[in-house]
């Protein structure tokens, strides 16, 4: 049970990594703006849904283990749903309006979430490793 927390809770810390610096960096680049924003706008949904999933599955296969670490997955896996629900609507509404301060603003704060989601899970990473 504890190797699969671990792949788990690896797989939840690679795919926001890869999600958050590759892919949506990818995207506006190799994309024309007009074609970017309405692409990732579609994806962030499916990423959120990703983050909530893994999360809970990785708590709950640690939780005997390492109550702590089954914690801190459940804190990521319960701060994303008002992210994904309420956030990111807003975000795309401030960017429907035109309202580039808004945006900006709401924006931040979705990326220092998420820098706190791939940090949360590098911790619990750091936890599977023994103490030399």
């Amino acid at each position: 049970m504890t190797l699969l927390a671990l792949l788990t809770t690896a797989l939840l810390f690679g795919g926001m990594v890869l999600y958050s610096f590759g892919f949506a960096a990818f995207l506006f680049t190799a994309l024309p703006a007009d074609v970017a924003g309405p692409t990732i706008r579609r994806a962030f949904p499916h990423f959120y849904l990703f983050v909530i999933v893994t999360a809970v599955i990785a708590a709950g296969l640690v939780w005997q283990a390492d109550p702590f670490s089954a914690a801190l997955l459940t804190f990521i896996a319960a701060s994303t749903i008002p992210t994904r629900q309420v956030l990111m609507p807003a975000i795309n509404a401030a960017t429907d309006t035109g309202s580039k301060s808004r945006f900006k603003w709401l924006h931040g704060a979705s990326v220092i979430i998420t820098l706190m989601h791939i940090g949360l899970s590098g911790w619990v990473l750091a936890r599977f490793m023994p103490l030399a």
